[in-house]
């Protein structure tokens, strides 16, 4: 996709800040380590996003938690609540809707209207989480989507997860009335729900989806000095989490504290499937940590977010946390033109149930299988195997194991000669490919050298010189900042005795297009409705807000508006 620069810029040739800013909504993305504010996705008109520069520990990519203000409680409050500080701590990007559908006092309606996928901001949260998971930029794991919030969204966040449940993965509600009760339950008044009545709700919300359920998981939170909502939810709404997933309470508490100061007190059920948090001596607010504020934002007690990020990672019922068995100690010995192969396989979560080996010759500088070998392990989990007989040459042996649940795990591979070592040759490459993202290219490729001294592999772009990572027999150097247009990498491969060989790849880097917005109108890249007049709408009071921005930006490096 082409990058649009200078978009909004003059119909004249003069320079303008108005013009970089709306070069920067354009351009490719980088969301990471930053907020943006105000974006509209999903359904929503404003949704504040922070995606960070770490990855969530467990699955693919980062996890993604919706964050839903409470009554008459502005969304920027959650930008000094220390969302940021919980999303790099656990790869979890976090999204702060503006309520669309609201009800009095701002409050999330979730008392009002149809309970289903279809309707108000249930539909909106739910094409928000999904909008944001099918975001290749943000790379998200849809197994690790969750949504929480404070009061009146603490109740539209545990209807949403009763409406989605394939949706979402965790729900944390904070302070918030139980699902399905009136407005008046809000304030002060305890409306009684059983669990019975919970599981029966909840059930009728999700229709043909509750069966999500079986892997979905809940904390419940509430502060010990709330006068606003009753805090007999708390352990309601825990007891009804737990009876839907069909889990009893464990014996005891523990206290959870990001200081001496700051503290919870926390109650589990089975296999971890619900968490209830007191918060200590938190009023009817967010629970941020220390440093946080705004309204109905307190610092006073642990940072939540914080809490949510571990305990979702920790307890997610979705991804698959089977690595498979591990190879070590790995060796391959040559007798009489035989290989002898030995290793260890263990499984963390299991045992092995069987040990692939694979023997590939490297002969003309391509793997060729010539022979498979499937094996067992004994009690010490260790494996050996004998090939046939091998003519001399040079050979890869690759091994993985399986385990008791089908899972294999990854491949350990070496380099081997059989017979006695050739002549000097020199190193062979092959299978030379490139791929570009933006001004960035990565070539890879294979790299094989028959006397086993290979030295450096490197790959020489346009603007330099890279030094290849090289795993075994495969190669990979990367290098930014190319000129647009045709380019063309050349790969060297030298071995210790300064013998060398090349290769060469071309590829195309396209850098974007440089112009005012007509001609990126008549380029087909923006329309007029979701291009220039936005961005003029966004900056045309620019003059009177570029000092703030610029001085936002300087004092808080985080600080990112558009």
């Amino acid at each position: 996709m082409q990058k649009v620069t200078q978009l909004c810029k003059r119909k004249s040739a003069s320079f303008t800040p108005l013009a970089v800013l709306c070069a920067a909504i354009f351009s490719q993305p980088s969301f990471a380590g930053s907020w943006q504010q105000n974006v509209s996705i999903g359904g929503f008109n404003n949704v504040h996003i922070y995606t960070p520069d770490t990855q969530s520990s467990i699955g693919n990519g980062h996890s993604l938690m919706l964050v839903l203000h409470g009554c008459v409680q502005p969304i920027n409050n959650y930008l000094t609540a220390n969302l940021e500080d919980a999303a790099e701590a656990h790869g979890m990007v976090i999204a702060v809707p503006d309520a669309m559908n609201k009800a009095g006092y701002s409050c999330w309606s979730y008392w009002q209207g149809a309970i289903n996928r279809s309707s108000g901001d249930y539909k909106n949260l739910i094409n928000l989480a999904n909008a944001l998971s099918s975001d290749a930029a943000r790379n998200i794991d849809p197994k690790q989507v969750y949504i929480a919030g404070l009061s009146s969204g603490a109740a539209m966040a545990a209807q949403t997860a009763c409406v989605a449940p394939d949706v979402f993965a965790g729900v944390a509600p904070s302070a918030g009335p139980t699902i399905g009760t009136s407005s008046s339950g809000a304030i002060s008044t305890c409306e009684t729900v059983s669990e019975n009545t919970f599981v029966s709700r909840c059930e009728s919300y999700a229709g043909s989806y509750k069966d999500d359920f079986a892997t979905q998981i809940a904390v419940i939170g509430h502060g010990t000095a709330d006068t606003t909502v009753n805090t007999c939810y708390n352990q309601q709404n825990a007891d009804g989490f737990a009876a839907l997933y069909g889990v009893n309470q464990l014996s005891g508490t523990t206290t959870i504290s990001d200081d001496a100061t700051r503290t919870a007190e926390q109650s589990l059920w089975q296999d971890n499937r619900v968490a209830m948090l007191w918060f200590n001596n938190l009023d009817h607010s967010w629970s941020g940590g220390q440093g946080a504020s705004g309204d109905y934002v307190a610092a006073n007690s642990i940072n939540f977010a914080t809490y949510l990020g571990e305990y979702f990672a920790a307890n997610n019922k979705r991804v698959d946390r089977n690595a498979g068995p591990e190879i070590s100690n790995l060796t391959a010995t040559d007798s009489n033109n035989q290989l002898t192969i030995t290793g260890s396989a263990v499984d963390p979560e299991g045992n092995v149930t069987n040990v692939d080996i694979n023997v590939y010759s490297l002969a003309g500088g391509a793997a060729s299988l010539i022979e498979s070998l499937n094996v067992q392990v004994d009690a010490n989990n260790t494996f050996s195997g004998v090939t046939s007989a091998l003519s001399d040459g040079l050979y890869e042996v690759r091994v993985s194991a399986t385990d008791n649940e089908s899972k294999q795990g990854d491949e350990a591979n070496l380099t081997v000669r059989v017979g006695p070592e050739p002549a000097a040759t020199v190193p062979l490459l092959s299978d030379t490919a490139a791929s570009v993202n933006g001004q960035c290219a990565t070539v890879t490729g294979t790299v094989i050298d028959n006397n086993q001294n290979l030295s450096t592999v490197v790959v020489s772009f346009s603007n330099g010189d890279v030094t290849a990572t090289v795993n075994g027999l495969e190669y990979f150097a990367e290098q930014c900042n190319l000129a647009g247009g045709n380019n063309s990498a050349v790969i060297t491969a030298t071995d210790d005795t300064a013998l060398t060989s090349t290769d060469s790849i071309s590829f195309v880097i396209d850098a974007g297009v440089t112009g005012d917005y007509n001609l990126h109108i008549n380029e087909g890249h923006i329309s007029w409705g979701e291009g220039y007049s936005a961005c003029y709408l966004a900056f045309r009071t620019y003059r009177s807000e570029l000092g703030y921005r610029l001085l936002a930006r300087r004092n808080n490096p985080r600080f990112v508006s558009y």
